[in-house]
């Protein structure tokens, strides 16, 4: 996918760059696959705001995508590339061998009628998921699991991948895209290839009106606010604020909030650049 850069006839579209969706292949997604979503406005179950500056958008539908790949040494073949509202992304429908249809995060440069499968004896193409046992090392993975059958949760985003750089024992080691060296059980899945929509990175809304129907709202910054809204609130004039913190007074820029006793610590080889 490439970008395109709008002509300034508005003063919205002065500044904007879009994707131009050359990739997407159908605008009507799978109905069986398609759910509901109810928006929350970042209120929880009682009613309280537990997230800031969310509410509004336009009204989506989710797709059911399939993270686990646990249909194995049955074939698919890609029926087509769909944009997602819900994720940054490409998703693509493929239709099983035996009759079913699912949705996948799409890699780059999956084709339509592209054969793929999932399983120990796939070979390392892209789109194919397998074990992390299975796959050469060096190779460029996504879709990524923490534990075996729970699923892909790490490198999903556009344009994100991981690397499998060694193996040792039972543990793969992965370096992540955040440049942290982990350790993860060789059992985990992971599929083949770098995700689609890379050019994401590259977009420009070009009004705050777009962020709007996106579902956020404006953030307001903590040195315009008064002293018993914020710590850096208040001050004669345009204070800059002091020390910077968050909202509860937590100090930001280099305090590390994670915590010392936290299990997962042991499988980090190397910490994420700073």
């Amino acid at each position: 996918m490439a970008v395109r850069r709008f002509k300034p006839v508005t003063p919205g579209t002065r500044f904007r760059v879009g994707g131009d969706y050359s990739d997407v292949t159908t605008n009507v997604p799978e109905k069986s696959l398609v759910t509901s979503i109810k928006k929350s406005g970042g209120r929880n179950q009682s009613g309280k705001m537990t997230m800031r500056y969310l509410g509004g958008g336009h009204k989506k539908s989710f797709r059911i995508i399939d993270f686990k790949r646990d249909k194995h040494t049955i074939p698919a073949t890609v029926a087509t590339i769909e944009y997602d509202p819900n994720r940054t992304a490409r998703i693509a429908l493929v239709n099983y061998a035996d009759g079913e249809k699912r949705y996948i995060i799409a890699p780059e440069g999956l084709q339509v009628g592209q054969v793929i499968v999932s399983g120990e004896g796939s070979a390392p193409e892209v789109g194919n998921a397998l074990p992390l046992k299975n796959i050469p090392l060096g190779s460029i993975i996504h879709n990524i699991e923490l534990n075996p059958g729970q699923g892909a949760s790490i490198a999903r985003s556009a344009g994100t991948y991981a690397q499998l750089s060694a193996r040792d024992g039972k543990y793969a080691i992965i370096k992540l895209p955040s440049g942290e060296t982990r350790m993860i059980l060789a059992t985990c899945m992971a599929t083949i290839g770098t995700v689609s929509n890379s050019e994401k990175a590259n977009e420009v809304l070009g009004k705050a009106g777009r962020k709007r129907w996106l579902g956020r709202r404006p953030r307001v910054r903590g040195v315009a606010m008064n002293p018993v809204d914020h710590p850096m609130g208040g001050g004669e004039g345009r204070a800059s604020g002091g020390h910077p913190r968050s909202r509860k007074g937590l100090l930001a820029k280099g305090f590390k909030t994670r915590d010392k006793k936290k299990t997962s610590d042991r499988y980090i080889i190397e910490r994420r650049k700073k």
